[in-house]
């Protein structure tokens, strides 16, 4: 039994629970038992303030002497209580804590004290505290006596009178060793009732594990002894019933069992039976996974509960009037959409409208397909335009512009910069598709951030100009190293810089910063002051052929796939690159790159 985790959970509740109200019993008797010594303190106080009060209410208004102390502290000795008599100003008169007249001058002013301030304002202060003059913790009880004709006679002075806590404390320390030992024994008393109250609940629960153990292990003959008469006696009972009408179920779960795993053993895909009302009869982990349940917990429930989609329940109604397969495409709402691929089979030979439903995800097929499509067409119309442009002015010379020389020179540039821009798309879409497919080796070295962006902004520094653009650096670590390729880190520089420049309109400021992560990397980041991104288009500017402003960017000459190239060569370094902006106040690029 004592290696049982119930008992022990058992026995330690209750044991926790019996000697946490011992120790608040405890402790409440001694809080108790503290706050009444106090008060008896501070009505003993209170009543030498008073026998204070008459006795030396006419010498309250005198200078400190010699015979107002020395009486004074013959009346303390007498006591054994500290005594004090203050003036209105608050000037000690006389302390039985102090030998003569001459320490008590040295006092310091008592008009701040806050059982003295108390008094003042209500007739009798109490406070406990260390005496900053003697040094010793005390409880002083301080009583105002008004002069006489009341308090419109003149300010009020001050009696006060004090006991030592120490004499308390000893008192409370006494009290608290009797008390710990009265504890002590209720608490070994409450654990030895603990003990025999738990040991009669477990042992039965025992022997029921023990006889449920051997049932699991096949043996159906196990039963249960508890001669308890209370709710555990019942249940062994009932225990011992199952027993025997459990060795006639078995079979049959058996044989259900084989025919589940020779319906579900053939299949990889998401399936769920029906019967004719459309009840599940069984589901398999896939198809949970794919429709949100758990397959355990939604056997013998309507397939309406299960999967909320009226789609699939019209074909599934559809597949069972008709006996003939039925196959469909339906979309399941949940964490994540998920495009799913349906089949319908009534169960051959079965006319009481039983059928098997086969589920196949094709989200990630789909999009697939979707983004070869989206490639392909943007493809088209990135290569169309130039090319139409091209042709065009081809047509033109052909058609007798060459002959006109100042137009035709014209057409021929236009020709060449579109040709131009035809060879950078396509250089453009080799070298992503190398950095995707890995043909690309890079060579990664410790490169000096510095060096590299200073490169840079000397190669871009004409473009900036012409269009009155300032570049500006800003580091506070200008050799601070990355591990990259060379190459590969002015390419990611150069498209970051040139984007900022054409987005950036005249007069705006460009500025590359770069600093040590706590991660040990370097943040690399490109800001400019140009007209922004929306917030709705930020999640796709890394993708290939995006352009938040289609005319302005082709205006501009870009291809459209920079910002792709960034985003998968700063990935190929072993570091991630992050976007923020606003609309007409400016985008930053931030590149996070190892240290060697």
């Amino acid at each position: 039994m004592l290696r049982s985790r119930l008992f022990w959970k058992l026995f330690l509740a209750f044991a926790v629970v019996n000697l946490l109200a011992a120790y608040l019993l405890l402790r409440g008797m001694l809080n108790w038992s503290e706050d009444r010594a106090y008060d008896q303190a501070e009505r003993q106080l209170k009543a030498i303030a008073v026998l204070m009060h008459r006795a030396y209410g006419d010498r309250l208004r005198e200078e400190p002497n010699e015979n107002l102390q020395q009486e004074l502290i013959r009346l303390g000795e007498d006591s054994g209580y500290r005594l004090t008599l203050i003036d209105p100003d608050g000037r000690v008169l006389a302390d039985s804590a102090q030998p003569n007249v001459a320490a008590v001058r040295e006092m310091e002013n008592h008009a701040k004290r806050r059982e003295v301030q108390q008094a003042l304002r209500n007739g009798v202060g109490v406070e406990r505290r260390t005496s900053a003059s003697v040094g010793e913790p005390y409880v002083y009880l301080a009583m105002r006596h008004d002069p006489p004709g009341g308090p419109a006679g003149g300010p009020a002075a001050t009696v006060r009178a004090a006991a030592a806590v120490e004499v308390i404390e000893q008192e409370m320390d006494f009290l608290q060793r009797r008390l710990s030992m009265l504890a002590l024994f209720i608490g070994a008393a409450l654990l030895g009732v603990t003990y025999l109250v738990v040991r009669s609940i477990v042992l039965p629960v025992l022997e029921l594990n023990a006889a449920a153990e051997a049932v699991g292990r096949g043996d159906y003959e196990q039963r249960a002894f508890v001669p308890n008469r209370d709710e555990l006696g019942a249940l062994a009972g009932s225990f011992n019933r199952m027993c025997g009408e459990l060795a006639d179920q078995i079979a049959q779960l058996r044989r259900s069992g084989q025919q589940q795993a020779t319906v579900l053993g053939g299949m990889v895909e998401g399936v769920i039976a029906i019967d004719a009302q459309q009840r599940v009869v069984l589901a398999n982990k896939a198809a949970g996974s794919l429709l949100g349940f758990r397959p355990e917990t939604v056997e013998g429930r309507p397939l309406v509960e299960v999967i909320r989609n009226h789609t699939l329940h019209d074909a599934l109604a559809e597949a069972q009037a008709t006996g003939r397969p039925h196959r469909l495409d339906v979309e399941q709402q949940g964490a994540e959409s998920l495009l799913l691929s349906v089949q319908i089979t009534p169960l051959a030979g079965d006319e009481t409208g039983a059928a098997v439903i086969v589920l196949n995800n094709i989200t990630e097929l789909r999009r697939l397909e979707s983004i070869r499509q989206e490639f392909i067409a943007n493809v088209s119309h990135e290569l169309k335009t130039p090319l139409a442009s091209i042709k065009a002015y081809t047509e033109t010379l052909i058609g007798g512009a060459l002959h006109d020389e100042q137009h035709a020179m014209q057409f021929l540039q236009r020709i060449e910069e579109q040709a131009d821009r035809l060879n950078a798309l396509i250089q453009d879409m080799l070298s992503l598709a190398r950095i995707e497919s890995a043909e690309q080796s890079f060579e990664l070295t410790s490169i000096v951030v510095g060096e590299a962006v200073a490169a840079c902004l000397n190669d871009y520094a004409p473009q900036a100009l012409s269009r009155g653009i300032e570049l500006a650096v800003d580091s506070l670590e200008p050799h601070a190293e990355v591990l990259a390729d060379a190459e590969g880190l002015r390419v990611i520089l150069g498209n970051l810089v040139d984007n900022a420049i054409k987005y950036t309109p005249q007069g705006g400021n460009v500025t590359v910063a770069w600093r040590i992560t706590e991660q040990n990397q370097v943040l690399l980041t490109v800001a400019d002051t140009g007209i922004g991104i929306p917030k709705d288009e930020l999640p796709r500017v890394f993708e290939r052929f995006h352009r938040v402003d289609k005319a302005r960017s082709r205006e501009l000459g870009g291809t459209g796939l920079g910002l792709s190239i960034v985003k998968h060569l700063t990935q190929s370094f072993g570091g991630s690159v992050a976007v923020e902006s606003k609309v007409d106040g400016g985008t930053t690029f931030s590149v996070a790159l190892p240290r060697p």
